[in-house]
């Protein structure tokens, strides 16, 4: 029997179950995919720890976890045209990718995986590269910008950071100490989180200002950014809403779509980007997968593999 990962109450991770069902099947415009990794993200653990974030992201219980996934198209919905059984795919399906199968639209968020992409990198990409994508292009940043990234070396940090370096931009990250070699190996100079960050911006500067900021880590990138001057205008979080933003941007993964995703595929495969696993789990261990991204100090992307 198929295999499906749910929870059917709030709090933590141990209320996360691997369940059996029948699988499922396409209807009209549809697609099954028969998933073969699938990504985490953030936005999953905030689902089944908190009621009223799984409220705003329209979940209802009991609910499947997971949202990015790579995989083969198994079988076609009558009147699909896009896709051909067998392809190899990766997209988003919201609250349902860690299973064995997964039902999508055709004309939803699913592209072709390139040939030269792994599964589990392509499994990691809808979220997180669509998110990347979008934040960097809301800053416009070019090469008289210097920005700084926060959580540089996490799923969404790592991508746009190496962006930023490729829009020509000098790229400031912030990370744990046990990522920064792997940091400046992209082109981004390092710096500890933490209390202080706009003092230790200050030291690895020589006359350049901190021109823009992209904040994927909380309330304490804005202010390091108003510390060194940044305009509110030139800052993007997608870490922090509503009137702690203080008039920053919320420019997501909302407004990115399949051609932004399949550009960053294209990066990836070409090995024009890199997006590091920090660990992968199978399918029967998806609780201990979200211990490790809820503990952080995540090195890219943890992913979980149904094979």
């Amino acid at each position: 029997m198929p295999r499906f990962v749910q929870f059917e109450e709030f709090g933590s991770r141990d209320y996360l179950h691997v369940v059996e069902r029948e699988r499922p099947w396409p209807g009209p415009g549809q697609i099954l995919v028969r998933v073969m990794a699938a990504g985490l993200n953030p936005s999953d653990y905030k689902a089944y720890r908190d009621e009223r974030a799984a409220a705003r992201s329209g979940v209802t219980l009991p609910s499947g976890i997971g949202s990015d996934f790579s995989g083969f198209v198994e079988e076609l919905g009558e009147g699909v045209t896009r896709f051909e059984l067998g392809q190899a795919v990766l997209g988003t399906a919201p609250f349902a990718a860690i299973a064995d199968f997964v039902v999508v639209p055709e004309d939803g968020q699913v592209i072709l995986k390139p040939d030269a992409l792994t599964f589990e990198v392509a499994g990691s990409l809808g979220v997180a590269g669509r998110t990347a994508m979008a934040s960097v292009r809301s800053l416009d940043l070019h090469e008289r910008d210097t920005v700084l990234v926060s959580a540089a070396a996490g799923g969404v940090g790592v991508l746009a950071a190496q962006l930023a370096v490729r829009a020509g931009a000098t790229v400031i990250g912030t990370a744990s100490e046990e990522n920064h070699e792997f940091l400046e190996s992209l082109g981004v100079i390092p710096v500890a989180y933490g209390e202080g960050l706009a003092d230790r911006v200050r030291d690895v500067l020589d006359d350049d200002r901190v021109t823009a900021v992209l904040d994927n880590h909380g309330p304490d990138t804005i202010d390091a950014a108003l510390e060194l001057g940044v305009p509110i205008e030139r800052v993007n979080s997608i870490a922090v809403f509503g009137p702690a933003a203080r008039g920053a941007k919320n420019v997501g993964g909302h407004s990115a779509g399949n051609d932004e995703l399949a550009e960053l595929a294209d990066l990836l495969a070409e090995n024009e980007l890199v997006l590091p696993i920090d660990s992968i789990y199978p399918i029967e261990r998806t609780v201990e997968a979200f211990g490790r991204l809820e503990g952080g100090h995540v090195r890219g992307k943890v992913v979980v593999v149904t094979d």
